[in-house]
């Protein structure tokens, strides 16, 4: 089937009972038994729960993956696609992600026996060259906010060769845009929160494999830690997924206005997206993706500057999160990436005047507009 296709049909059969075309909120805790030993396959929510498993199968589909977790959060997600990695082994990971990825790694799970390395991946050789030794690579590409691009073909051929499992944070790309399993990855991490609900009223993760042994890992991992999606965070997800294949042009060709707008204004020190032919990683990006994403990040110069431009925004909504219907615009230091030491912000490019903007699906001229007006009191 093709990708529209699976987007609304995948994983969703009209429902057994009633013909119903959405699939139900099951919104129960447990099943009748028939008798010890004697179930339909439904034991306990925790462990099954048929909107959840519909969401997965949907989500599988999408990406190409064996099979699917969904889990209450990206972070939770996160760590569970951890516990491939048992104590005393190495985790390499790309120098720019998330801040909530480099503090559960960094204070949480360095606690428990777990190396972490952090290193820029832009470089496939270099990298090589620098890594040494590990059983788990992590990417994100495009990067958080830096939008550096990994070549996850090369990094994927340098993984297997180790032995070791790669995982990609795809959250920033979606299944629309980029397919890292088919490029070679492992385990594919979403932060469904983002653009697969796209609608900022639901906060979930999830885990796509191809590995069997993988998928029966996390599967008994997603029962034994417990951090499931819910049921209706399940249905808002999968509601949300039935307009993916719709939402991501309209993103798309929106921030093909907004990005140049902010490339040519004079009080816009640089801006960051892989869709400028002059992008250290476009030509990678082009190979591995069949679109840019609606991710920009741009430098205004100063703190001060950030501040009393962000002040200003009446359209664009001042906040966390990314992916919605709605422009959402933030300031990484102060908000996701405050748990980065300055030093280690410095070092990644990560300024005081960097602002991030996810660009929604509103009319590309009124989110410039905004823009605009915010940025002339500077």
């Amino acid at each position: 089937m093709g990708f529209a296709t699976d987007c609304i049909h995948a994983g969703q059969q009209p429902d057994p009972t009633t013909g119903a075309v959405s699939v139900p909120i099951y919104q129960t805790s447990t099943y009748v038994q028939e008798g010890i030993g004697q179930h339909k396959g439904y034991e306990y929510a925790r462990t099954h729960n048929l909107t959840r498993r519909s969401l997965e199968k949907n989500l599988a589909a999408l990406e190409g993956g064996q099979d699917a977790y969904c889990f209450a959060s990206g972070m939770a997600a996160t760590q569970a696609v951890l516990t491939l990695v048992k104590g005393g082994g190495r985790v390499v990971v790309c120098d720019n992600v998330y801040g909530g990825t480099h503090r559960l790694f960094t204070k949480i799970l360095a606690n428990y026996g777990v190396e972490f390395a952090f290193i820029d991946a832009t470089d496939a050789t270099a990298f090589a060259a620098e890594a040494g030794r590990f059983d788990m690579l992590w990417l994100e590409s495009p990067t958080n906010p830096m939008m550096k691009i990994c070549d996850i073909r090369a990094l994927a051929a340098l993984a297997k060769q180790q032995g070791a499992i790669l995982v990609v944070d795809n959250t920033f790309m979606s299944p629309f845009f980029q397919k890292p399993l088919g490029l070679g990855a492992d385990v594919v991490v979403h932060s469904t929160t983002k653009f697969l609900n796209g609608h900022s009223d639901s906060v979930g993760g999830v885990a796509i494999v191809k590995d069997q042994k993988h998928a029966e890992w996390l599967q008994y991992v997603q029962n034994a830690i417990g951090a499931i999606l819910s049921p209706f965070d399940s249905w808002l997800t999968l509601r949300g997924i039935k307009t993916l294949h719709v939402r991501m042009p309209r993103h798309e060709d929106n921030t093909c206005q907004v990005a140049p707008f902010l490339y040519n204004h004079k009080k816009v020190e640089r801006v960051l997206w892989p869709g400028f032919p002059d992008h250290p990683g476009h030509l990678v990006h082009k190979h591995q993706a069949t679109g840019f994403g609606a991710l920009v990040s741009f430098d205004l110069g100063s703190l001060d500057a950030a501040r009393k431009a962000l002040a200003r925004v009446r359209l664009c909504s001042l906040g966390e999160s990314l992916g919605g219907v709605e422009t959402l615009i933030s300031h990484p230091a102060t908000m996701t990436h405050a748990g980065y030491t300055q030093e280690q912000r410095e070092g990644l490019g990560i300024t005081n005047g960097l602002v991030r903007i996810s660009v929604g699906c509103e009319d590309a001229s009124d989110i410039v507009a905004d823009l605009e007006q915010a940025l002339s009191v500077l």
